[in-house]
């Protein structure tokens, strides 16, 4: 039978038909184009791409033996399930392949079997893949290779993650110039830059391609609205008042996945759904990173084979290529992305041309907004841009010394390599001398210390030859770094996940808290294992890890921007804006709902001083980077001390005597000019990048967590770091990674470019100050987060109440003296 109709029968079989993007995926592949194949979540992607690989091995009669293909994928959840699916459909049509999986959670025995009997395709990440290129031979093993395919590019782009294949790819291609590379996106709004970040500026081939599907994905968003709206809306406490709206429908489905945010949040909502609905014990589980891999993979096949009926999740199960569909998705809280939320959404009718359906539950009634501008987003398919990283120089050191540990490397043909990359473009001779310069003597700083002496110079050959020096590199390959994480143990030895050690440094022998589900006593730290038992205890704390909290996209910002318009033009069509309109209406009554066309300012006077609340709808990193501005500028117009807080929606600025405020408007208050040297009057920016620094350091392996079972206390990684920022600071302020940490903290912490943006838009507005005799529904928010932070062993919710009743008491008093 001719390939071509072979292909046809095996879609045939399963009752699919080729949609006409698979069918151009086909050709393109066949006629050896690289390039990007994006299509919606569920619409046959991961096959699209996967069927003309195989085909090309029949048609090819290739027999060679060895690694054939590469399949890159940013989360290890997800292997699995790839495995899955490529293995029955190479088995389907004749291929006798073998494919493999290497990642982190790969057995050491396993790892061994596949060196020795190489597969045919090998399932990877970015990591894992780069530890290959350290291993000896590397070269041999893959001299083969005929295809690397980037699932979900979108995931990756726009990290370091992401740079790391960039980097993994220029020295592929140098191996084989043949080779084809296909990365493949289902949210991606910048698809032209995408397809050039993972080629390289000058693409390596003149056949790329991008492969689009034109296909309409319908998606129903569904909020759960509470039984009235609130006076005084707050984040985070609405979502479990509505846990008895959401237990219906999770129950009267085949199979849910509750996505939360965070992992904190993940464990609050699956205990408080077993303390509401006891049943569910037994049909639920829970699914988030640092939960143990055989916790995790069983959940993910107690799902398939329907086990269980409901698991809580995280981003941890955002992806996935089975095409049995989950029935039911809720998203616990605003996403604070328009790709995000659609992934998710995505899920459900996980199939080609199946609908999927996606309840949002809010956290507070001013979140209701965001399901609105979600919902619009989506129909107006406006996806976040992915907007790549330049010049993480962190990355390439640590890179270089993977190249040195391995087969070694002469700089001319690396320098070449790395230049056709998009981050590295820019790259100088100069500046690769000086990382040269780091990685064999540490550089001019650290020339006298012989630990960063890592690589040596032999025949113009870059090559690491002590043993320990290679060792502790190959475990330091990476760049997910994060808070120290230590594992947690039963007594008797039963691993079940990790917790950072910034949490349970809080916690005491015999002290409880919450993990995978259970309640677990710390008995006690040994060796850097945090030892447990079972406890019964209610009074339990839940452990907090960093990172939690997502800033709105600018997409999404802009839609909700465009809702408040419609309110104010009465144009609502969405039943979250028509059931907040009490809370629309508060505002209107007490300050103004900004439009379009306005910037709102609310100026409050009470017993702590004078505050002001500027709102922006721009997300948490633009605002912190205003409040610094703002500040600073109103500080050259009147000393005085000033707090800050700030959500996705404004920033307040609070000082005990009164703001100048119409003098600092009058002085041009948010003018372009000298932007961000005003913002660092306003943030303390050495301390901010000394934070950023802790994570290069570690990245380019001048610090070491420790060997496995003796890692380093977070608190002494922190001291190190710190030194060496300190050293380059005083000694060598031109240092490539001194100077990152301030390049990272200014584009991508306080996000200059989209901060530029907002002030260029505030510039054409009508700026509208307030005076405001009680806190507004839009202000009421940043008054609880700052209370977040000052909280102690008072319950917030209690802080909160009190607040609200000084208020309504004054509210009363000023009545009764009217």
């Amino acid at each position: 039978m001719p390939v071509h109709q072979k292909i046809q029968q095996w879609y045939k079989a399963k009752n699919w038909t080729m949609f006409p993007f698979q069918v151009e995926m086909y050709e393109k592949y066949l006629e050896g184009y690289s390039g990007i194949l994006n299509a919606p979540t569920g619409s046959g992607k991961t096959f699209a791409l996967w069927i003309p690989i195989l085909a090309k091995t029949i048609i090819e009669n290739n027999k060679n033996k060895g690694l054939k293909i590469i399949w890159i994928t940013p989360i290890r959840a997800l292997a699995n399930d790839l495995k899955i699916a490529m293995q029955k459909a190479s088995d389907e049509l004749g291929l006798n392949w073998k494919i493999a999986i290497r990642t982190g959670d790969t057995s050491g025995s396993e790892k061994a079997n596949q060196k020795k009997n190489i597969p045919d395709a090998l399932i990877t990440t970015p990591e894992s893949l780069h530890i290959l290129l350290a291993q000896k031979s590397y070269p041999d093993y893959f001299k083969n290779l005929e295809t690397i395919v980037i699932d979900e590019w979108h995931e990756l782009l726009g990290t370091k993650r992401g740079v790391q294949v960039e980097l993994a790819l220029s020295r592929m291609k140098s191996i084989n110039q043949t080779i084809s590379i296909w990365g493949i996106s289902a949210t991606i709004g910048n698809l032209e830059q995408g397809l050039e970040v993972l080629l390289g500026n000058q693409y390596f081939h003149s056949k790329n391609h991008i492969v689009k599907a034109e296909i309409e994905k319908k998606v129903e968003v569904i909020s759960i609205l509470p039984e009235k709206v609130e006076n005084f809306p707050w984040a985070g406490h609405l979502g479990i008042k509505l846990l008895e709206k959401v237990i219906p429908i999770i129950t009267s489905g085949k199979s849910t996945l509750i996505f939360t945010n965070t992992r904190a949040q993940c464990e609050i909502w699956y205990q408080k759904l077993l303390e509401i609905e006891p049943n569910l014990a037994g049909i639920m589980a829970m699914h988030h990173s640092s939960l143990s891999n055989e916790i995790r993979n069983w959940v993910e096949n107690a799902l398939h084979e329907e086990i269980i009926k409901i698991v809580v999740c995280t981003s941890s199960l955002d992806l996935g290529v089975d095409f049995r569909p989950v029935e039911t998705i809720v998203q616990i809280g605003s996403p604070k992305g328009v790709a995000r939320f659609l992934q998710r959404a995505g899920r459900s009718g996980h199939q080609p041309g199946a609908s999927s359906k996606i309840y949002f539950v809010p956290t507070h009634s001013l979140e209701l907004i965001e399901g609105a501008a979600l919902r619009e987003a989506i129909s107006d398919k406006k996806m976040e841009n992915r907007d790549p990283l330049f010049r993480s120089f962190d990355v390439l050191s640590q890179y270089l010394i993977t190249l040195a540990v391995s087969e070694g490397f002469k700089s001319a043909e690396v320098f070449d390599e790395i230049k056709k990359t998009f981050s590295f473009s820019s790259i100088s001779e100069e500046e690769f001398a000086q990382i040269l310069e780091f990685i064999t003597q540490g550089g001019p700083s650290l020339n006298n210390y012989q630990e960063f002496n890592k690589v040596e110079v032999e025949d113009h050959v870059f090559k690491v030859k002590n043993r320990m020096v290679a060792l502790r590199h190959r475990l330091n390959i990476g760049t997910i770094v994060g808070n120290s994480a230590l594992p947690i143990k039963y007594l008797s030895g039963g691993f079940i996940g990790s917790v950072e050690e910034y949490f349970i440094s809080k916690l005491k022998p015999g002290d409880v808290f919450t993990f995978a589900g259970r309640i677990l006593e710390l008995v006690r730290i040994k060796d850097m294992t945090v030892l447990v038992k079972n406890a019964s205890k209610k009074n339990n704390a839940i452990p907090s890890w960093a990172g939690g909290r997502m800033p709105l996209s600018s997409q999404l910002s802009e839609m909700i921007r465009k809702k408040l318009t419609d309110y104010i033009h009465q144009k609502i069509n969405d039943p979250e804006i028509e059931f907040i309109l009490p809370l629309l209406n508060k505002q209107a009554e007490i300050s103004i709902v900004p439009a379009d066309n306005q910037f709102l300012i609310e100026s409050l006077f009470d017993k702590e001083g004078h505050h002001l609340f500027f709102f922006t709808f721009e997300g948490r990193y633009v605002n912190e980077g205003l409040a610094a501005l703002i500040s600073a500028r109103i500080s050259n117009v009147k000393k005085q001390s000033y707090s800050i807080a700030m959500n996705d929606y404004g920033f307040e600025i609070l000082s005990a005597d009164e703001i100048p405020i119409n003098d600092a408007l009058e002085e041009d208050l948010f003018r372009l000019d000298n932007l961000m040297t005003d913002i660092q009057l306003g943030l303390n920016a050495s301390e901010m990048a000394a934070r950023k620094f802790r994570d290069i350091a570690h990245i380019a392996g001048m610090v070491f967590n420790g060997f496995p079972g003796k890692e380093k206390k977070a608190k002494h990684l922190q001291a190190s770091s710190r030194l060496f920022f300190e050293v380059f600071r005083e000694y060598e302020p031109n240092n490539l990674f001194f100077k990152q940490a301030y390049e990272e903290v200014r584009y991508h912490q306080l996000e200059e470019v989209r901060l530029r943006e907002v002030l260029e838009r505030i510039n054409k507005q009508e700026i509208i100050l307030k005076l405001v005799e009680k806190p507004s529904p839009f202000c009421f928010p940043i008054l609880v987060d700052r209370l977040r932070e000052k909280i102690s062993t008072e319950k917030l919710e209690e802080k909160i109440n009190r607040l609200i009743s000084g208020f309504e008491k004054d509210n009363v008093r000023k009545k009764k003296l009217a």
